[in-house]
């Protein structure tokens, strides 16, 4: 073994360190330890809470969002269906309407946005709570038209399947004359987004075109898509498919303010945890220059018997860097510990009225993790430079003179 690695080990466990020094190097492991681990867990909270809000969004929403750019004819061609069909990478595309509304149940008024879709492939079926959407469709055994609602505003208007309540289509109110239609509670549905519980209901296209009276007739195309990360190239070949007359969104794009504040979180909870990391990198730094100071007169008794100044260097380097990296191997194994204890107890719950969703995963990342015990025993190998320099500037004469 060499004397550097001999030595280093050596004085990490001698009996001899004072105790200051040895309650500094105690204080630098665990800083790093604890930093670390809070980054993981601020990664793994910043994952969780992107993915958790990507999946809901892409589960209720179209993957893209084609609508025609003249004002003057709202409603798709059936042609254009077909032509995107065919393009590669496009899986389904079906028309929708979206139309705001006031509904009325047993309890109150509430907002709602009525949702008409062509069939049940159009909808999430693993949304449904109670009921079904296969009702939406069957005309032959409605007496009323039939409506599934979001748990949430199923919940604020007092309704459960079966019941009935009133809807005032925005697209035909005015102060003279309100349409007031009738519906039955065919379902209820549970998203996970609040947006959507609390303000959603789908119909079937036929009771949306008859309560808006065609003015919203298949106004929207709604496209699924086989991989929603190439999204922007294939919404790209639907522009040079359809040209100007009309207007393709992504979701990607309709939901760029959310996701850049995510960002942003994200990026700014990095910067405030790796505060941690570096005060305690400080204190490798406080605790190597205390061994220095400590170990004086061997470091000049190195140097008489012949040790070279890069010897003496690594001695104390090494030491600071098996402080570094028992910090980082610690903080990354407590960092996953707490994700898998927080994930197996669903710790992170939110008030889902405003952080839209209920409860937050913790995604943690092996790379991630990796990365930030990699960034944290690079910062205790850099910490370890002064000191040890300082050690090898130590001339053996002077040094063992003032030792006495």
């Amino acid at each position: 073994m060499p004397y550097e690695v001999f030595l280093a080990l050596r004085y990490l466990r001698s009996r001899r360190k004072r105790r200051l020094a040895r309650a500094t190097s105690v204080a630098a492991i665990l800083g790093i330890t604890f930093g670390v681990a809070a980054l993981i867990v601020a990664c793994a909270l910043s994952n969780g809470f992107r993915d958790e809000m990507r999946e809901k969004i892409l589960a209720g929403t179209a993957h893209l969002t084609v609508v025609r750019s003249s004002s003057l004819q709202m409603q798709i061609d059936p042609t254009v269906v077909s032509r995107i069909k065919q393009i590669d990478g496009i899986t389904v595309a079906t028309t929708t309407t979206y139309d705001g509304a006031l509904v009325r149940g047993s309890k109150e008024w509430g907002y709602g946005v009525l949702r008409g879709v062509e069939n049940e492939s159009s909808v999430p079926q693993q949304w449904v709570k109670e009921g079904s959407f296969a009702s939406l469709f069957d005309n032959a055994t409605q007496s009323l038209p039939k409506a599934v609602v979001g748990t949430e505003l199923a919940t604020r208007l007092g309704l459960k399947v079966g019941d009935t309540f009133q809807v005032i289509p925005a697209s035909t109110y005015n102060q003279n004359d309100a349409t007031i239609r009738r519906f039955q509670v065919a379902g209820i549905f549970t998203s996970g987004l609040y947006e959507y519980d609390s303000t959603w209901l789908y119909l079937s296209m036929a009771n949306a075109n008859a309560i808006s009276d065609g003015n919203h007739a298949g106004s929207v195309l709604s496209v699924q898509v086989k991989d929603v990360d190439s999204v922007g190239q294939i919404a790209e070949r639907i522009r040079r498919e359809l040209g100007a007359g009309y207007t393709v969104v992504d979701w990607q794009q309709a939901n760029q303010p959310l996701f850049a504040a995510l960002a942003l979180e994200r990026r700014m909870g990095l910067f405030v945890i790796g505060l941690i990391i570096a005060i305690a990198v400080i204190n490798i730094s406080t605790m190597l220059i205390l061994v220095v100071v400590e170990r004086r007169r061997d470091i000049a008794i190195l140097n008489a018997l012949g040790a070279t100044r890069n010897g003496i260097m690594l001695i104390f380097m090494l030491e600071g860097a098996i402080v570094g990296a028992a910090g980082a191997l610690a903080g990354v194994v407590l960092g996953l510990l707490c994700c898998a204890i927080g994930n197996y107890f669903k710790l992170v719950s939110l008030p889902s009225d405003v952080y839209s969703i209920s409860n937050v995963p913790l995604n943690a990342h092996i790379h991630e993790a990796l990365i930030a015990a990699l960034i944290a025993f690079a910062l205790s190998v850099l910490a370890t430079i002064y000191p040890a320099r300082t050690a090898a500037r130590m001339r053996p004469v002077e040094t063992l003179r003032d030792a006495g």
